[in-house]
């Protein structure tokens, strides 16, 4: 329930927040931006999504071979479209879906499943991490003034690691004192986990996998980056520019279902850094969230009724 709840909370507070920073005539003008904008990048935004989540399908099926598995690209397609989709409701719950639809109609274990999506995720953070270091070289205080920076203690730090110890030490006790048959499964999950997580190091095809993780992230930037033609006052803007409105928005995607609310805002407060309006920034924002929302709805919608029809 507080899954549902909270990020939701967050996202209309968001989009309060939006609308409390804004007047009456700069309400009208982001209506009126997002009403005459040019539709042919706006379409097209969503367009270089799909084929970015195509990519992803095809990709992971390099993960799950080492495994000895060969699931069909459809299957892998429609379960990607349906964890993104079920991001939406309930964030960070997609990756668990998406293994559980692969367990149930490509018969493949669900931790090892589940093993090779958080490996495809540590491929994700660490480009962004690259993006992130690439946007704070350029641009060091803009990307700096949306990190909640803090000074830490070395007492806090220590207090921590004594924490995370004890609580280790604890569950070794739970575990000593469980039944054997319970422990043993958990060590076959988790020994299941770890092989979906390592099987990058077994990937055949190494150049492929290369090439479709850039080949996706490409797409991430290009989907981004298209959109300022759809406006006449972002159209001058720079790759160099957008990135940190990128790198921005990237982080803050995952606070909220599908970055609702604080996705426009932060890329609204990004991009007036370079001097484009608020509310036009706000409809920069809204039209791409908006655009990629409703293909990930309409796609993963869709997939929910072929799945079940393409059952083997």
């Amino acid at each position: 329930m507080f899954k549902i709840l909270i990020p939701l909370l967050i996202g209309f507070f968001f989009i309060y927040l939006s609308f409390k920073s804004t007047t009456e005539q700069d309400r009208e003008n982001i209506l009126m931006s997002i009403k005459n904008a040019d539709y042919r990048y706006v379409l097209l935004s969503p367009f270089l999504g799909f084929l970015s989540h195509l990519s992803r399908a095809y990709r992971w099926k390099y993960l799950l071979s080492p495994l000895g598995y060969k699931p069909t690209f459809l299957n892998s397609t429609l379960s990607v479209f349906i964890a993104y989709i079920a991001n939406l409701g309930i964030p960070r719950s997609g990756e668990i879906i998406r293994a559980t639809v692969m367990s149930s109609y490509e018969k493949i274990p669900f931790e090892k499943s589940f093993g090779t999506i958080i490996a495809e995720r540590i491929i994700d953070l660490i480009i962004l991490t690259c993006f992130f270091f690439i946007a704070l070289i350029i641009h060091f205080d803009l990307v700096i003034s949306f990190l909640p920076i803090e000074k830490f203690e070395l007492n806090n730090i220590f207090l921590s690691i004594f924490l995370l110890v004890i609580l280790a030490f604890i569950w070794i006790l739970i575990l000593k004192k469980l039944n054997y048959t319970i422990v043993k499964n958990i060590k076959l999950f988790f020994s299941g986990l770890w092989e979906g997580i390592i099987s990058l190091k077994k990937i055949e095809k190494k150049s492929s996998f290369i090439f479709h993780t850039f080949f996706i992230w490409i797409l991430y930037v290009a989907m981004f980056y298209v959109i300022k033609w759809s406006l006449p006052e972002t159209e001058s803007l720079s790759l160099i520019e957008l990135i940190p409105a990128f790198v921005i928005g990237g982080l803050t995607i995952s606070a909220t279902n599908g970055g609702i609310g604080i996705y426009p805002y932060s890329i609204s407060l990004a991009l007036f850094s370079f001097g484009i309006s608020y509310d036009s920034g706000l409809a920069f924002g809204w039209i791409i969230w908006t655009a990629q929302t409703a293909m990930i709805i309409f796609c993963g919608g869709l997939s929910f009724f072929i799945l079940p029809l393409v059952k083997k």
